[in-house]
């Protein structure tokens, strides 16, 4: 009684399409779309900006030593 069979998922697909016709659900796939690939792409930016954060991090870190060292002779 709780579950949805098959023909009633058919059905509300049918019912669906007939409200929200094929041109709009097609264009609301299509945004869809398009927001999962902006995102991807934003956490996939975000990971290389990291990266490169530390990468530069690493880089200073020496410089940042060898400063103390020098300050402390």
């Amino acid at each position: 009684m709780g579950a949805f069979s098959i023909t009633h998922l058919v059905i509300l697909l049918v019912v669906v399409v007939l409200i929200f016709g094929t041109r709009k659900l097609a264009n609301a796939g299509k945004d869809l779309g398009q927001a999962v690939k902006g995102f991807k792409d934003g956490m996939q930016n975000s990971d290389e900006k990291s990266k490169l954060e530390s990468d530069a991090a690493k880089i200073t870190q020496p410089e940042a030593q060898a400063q103390r060292e020098k300050d402390k002779v």
